[in-house]
């Protein structure tokens, strides 16, 4: 039996759930759905750090019937690397930035200063927004599912299935290992600080949002310290990938090249420097424009930034090179996000003026 996929149909099911919840709590303020909205997101938060740890396993254990682990782990790499490997691939480091937000999104809501907010009006459309963007990511573990597996047919062959749970697996008797480019320790260090970075900008999107909405004074009570979070993870993400890229691609005297990837990711590291400087005047009642129009941005530009590496439209050493299903959903998300955030954005402009 394949627990690993079990337990991503789980999360899948009880995210979406958590969501449609706290959707409802927001449009009925009924305490009821709040409850069963933070219920079913625990449930969500622990199937995946379940999976997380069944990965690993597998990983160390070397089990190549999951085609993820066929791929990049071998009994020849070293614990460090067998480990390492679960962000090695696209699947593992979705499945490592999903579990990133929802950590995140419970630790903001049970401890700090921000539990203060518990079940008010700004809690509630942070998390709606929050554990709607979870669920996207979700939708994109069951597509690109890590736990996808080599089953046995009937008839005898041998097929990947990535939605039968109690398939007969084959047994693969070894692993092709990790790529050599990826075996080096700020390699190693470097994607996992980055999406932690990313998965930080979730948080400030959402007060933001929130913000934007229901006209919320104090989002930047909840955004600042996660922006100072999610700038501090995507300097050091940056700034850890650029010494791999100088000791392993041999890029020059300098370790930037420019290289699309590498360019998309900066961009949202600027309009988080740029909100952390303007929010110092919030108090002041500055920037009440500025404010929420950087912190959504910023997340948006995150998004940009995964479309460039998963769409396989641009060529880079860090994009995988080809256009998917997983692709095509990461550009109706970015759309939706753009699109329905102007919207929210110039209404709150044209009140301004006024």
């Amino acid at each position: 039996m394949n627990i690993g996929m079990i337990l991503i149909w789980l999360a899948f099911i009880t995210g979406w759930g958590a969501t449609a919840y706290s959707i409802r709590t927001y449009t009925t303020n009924d305490k009821s759905s709040r409850a069963s909205s933070k219920k079913w997101e625990l449930i969500s938060a622990a199937a995946i750090s379940l999976s997380i740890l069944t990965l690993i396993f597998q990983l160390l254990k070397v089990n190549a019937s999951y085609d993820y682990v066929f791929r990049h782990s071998s009994t020849d790499l070293p614990i460090f690397y067998k480990i390492s490997s679960l962000w090695a691939g696209q699947e593992g480091s979705l499945l490592l930035w999903t579990w990133a937000i929802l950590a995140m999104l419970l630790f903001m809501q049970y401890t700090g200063h921000t539990k203060q907010f518990t079940n008010t009006r700004l809690m509630d459309i942070t998390r709606m927004v929050s554990l709607g963007i979870v669920s996207v990511f979700l939708l994109l573990l069951l597509i690109k599912n890590p736990f996808t597996a080599y089953r046995i047919l009937p008839a005898g062959g041998v097929e990947l299935t990535n939605w039968n749970p109690f398939a007969l697996l084959y047994d693969v008797p070894y692993g092709q290992g990790m790529n050599p480019l990826l075996r080096n320790p700020w390699m190693a260090v470097h994607p996992p600080i980055l999406f932690l970075g990313y998965a930080a900008f979730t948080i400030p999107f959402a007060a933001a949002i929130a913000n934007l909405l229901n006209n919320e004074d104090n989002w930047t009570r909840i955004a600042r310290d996660w922006m100072r979070i999610a700038w501090l993870f995507l300097t050091l993400g940056i700034g850890l990938g650029g010494f791999w890229a100088y000791e392993v691609l041999g890029w020059g005297a300098w370790y930037w090249t420019w290289d699309p990837v590498e360019t998309s990711s900066l961009i949202p590291w600027i309009t988080s420097t740029a909100f952390l400087h303007a929010r110092t005047r919030a108090k002041h009642g500055e920037y009440k424009f500025l404010g929420p129009m950087l912190a959504v941005a910023s997340f948006i530009l995150v998004i940009f930034a995964t479309f460039v590496t998963r769409s396989g439209m641009w060529a880079s050493v860090h994009s995988w090179q080809d256009f998917s299903l997983e692709g095509g959903i990461i550009a109706i998300f970015l759309l939706a996000l753009t699109g329905s955030s102007s919207i929210l954005l110039a209404k709150r402009y044209f009140e301004d003026e006024d």
